[in-house]
């Protein structure tokens, strides 16, 4: 009698014990295939011995993939330039190249640590900082919750200032005009400036979505002569890129890659645009 009271218990334990966690996936001819994960939880009131089924489903598929980071920069970001255009009459091909250039296609640490994508400083700002080497060493920027709010703040920068006023004089389809503005207004210093947003912009056809935007092809587009296209390149630094292997393979020396690109020193970041020829 005592064996079989001991092999009822046995038997109850084991029905009472099993995995809390149980992975359903749908079957392969669905139409759209998602992973759907059910785990049980027990309830916090011990006397309960009910359980309670939360859901999570993820998606496994159509998740893209890009050729390089300044593409998968483009695909995140470019709505939102469309967006500050519509507000603020910026053309969305300029915020996107600056976006590029300035955060190296968003793997910058001002990019990456502070949602800062356009190193704008900390002139007048009262929120979170971050503090980073630029002119000179430990410089503040600005620190933001969201990519968005930098692009917000990047649009009411120009807008607000009357430096760059003129700016606002050049039609929104003429991505040339502002791109040159820009270093004449003192955005930037590097006099290749208004050359690296043309050739971003022309390289990644950013001026498509300054058309989608304006509902029409743009008045003036720029037409450049074989010549000029010739003249003027573009790397994208990839994993293993150094200045010495770029200089050996565009045939240039280490000193005409840093003065062509405004560097100081030797240091490259992934995603980062470079000019690797120019007359």
């Amino acid at each position: 009698m005592k064996q079989l009271f001991v092999i009822l218990m046995l038997c109850l334990t084991l029905v009472g014990c099993g995995s809390k966690k149980r992975i359903v996936t749908k079957k392969k001819n669905a139409p759209h295939r998602t992973e759907r994960v059910v785990v049980r939880t027990k309830t916090d009131d011990t006397k309960t011995p009910a359980e309670t089924p939360e859901e999570i489903v993820v998606n496994t598929e159509n998740r893209k993939t890009f050729a390089n980071s300044t593409e998968e920069y483009i695909a995140n970001y470019s709505a939102i330039a469309k967006e500050e255009m519509r507000k603020y009459k910026i053309p969305a091909s300029i915020t996107l190249a600056q976006g590029i250039l300035e955060s190296a296609s968003g793997q910058g640490r001002l990019a990456v640590e502070a949602n800062n994508h356009f190193g704008i400083k900390c002139h007048d700002w009262t929120g979170q900082k971050i503090y980073h080497d630029d002119d000179k060493n430990q410089e503040c920027f600005r620190k933001y919750k969201h990519a968005e709010e930098s692009f917000e703040d990047h649009s009411i920068f120009l807008a607000k200032r009357s430096r760059y006023a003129g700016l606002f004089k050049h039609d929104e389809d003429d991505y040339e005009s502002w791109a040159k503005g820009l270093r004449a207004a003192g955005y930037a210093t590097d006099r290749k400036y208004p050359e690296k947003l043309i050739s971003l912009i022309e390289r990644f056809q950013l001026y498509k979505f300054d058309e989608e935007v304006l509902g029409h092809t743009p008045r003036v587009r720029t037409q450049r002569t074989e010549t000029t296209s010739a003249s003027t390149a573009t790397h994208e630094v990839v994993k293993g890129d150094t200045m010495y292997s770029l200089s050996k393979r565009y045939n240039m020396t280490i000193e005409e890659l840093q003065r062509l690109n405004g560097m100081r020193n030797n240091d490259l970041k992934l995603g980062q645009i470079l000019i690797i020829k120019s007359n």
